[in-house]
């Protein structure tokens, strides 16, 4: 069985027992967190599509880590110019561990 969730903006498809990092939530490690916002839920040769969301479905998931991703290095260049400039980011995550999906 697998879903296909929205959080951060963006959209993940999800089985249980499955480890994902999504854009920073606050909630303390350990804790458990339920996805409401469920697009589409198969199992097999049934699918289920919401319009725009499933009616009564849920996925639960519990927090494993909270996290900074690899730093990105960002380079502005002008050539012939004499200008360059470079910044770096890290972006938060929370990691996640999917223990159930409920249709």
């Amino acid at each position: 069985m697998y879903a296909v969730i929205v959080t951060g903006g963006k959209q993940y498809k999800v089985t249980e027992g499955e480890f994902l990092k999504v854009e920073k939530l606050e909630i303390g490690t350990g804790e458990a967190i339920t996805f409401d916002r469920v697009l589409l839920i198969g199992n097999g040769d049934d699918v289920q599509i919401g319009a725009p969301v499933v009616e009564g479905a849920k996925v639960v998931a519990e927090v494993v880590a909270q996290g900074r991703h690899d730093k990105v290095t960002i380079i502005k260049f002008r050539r012939r110019k004499h200008h360059m400039k470079r910044q770096g980011h890290r972006q938060w995550y929370t990691e996640i561990k999917i223990t159930g999906i409920q249709a």
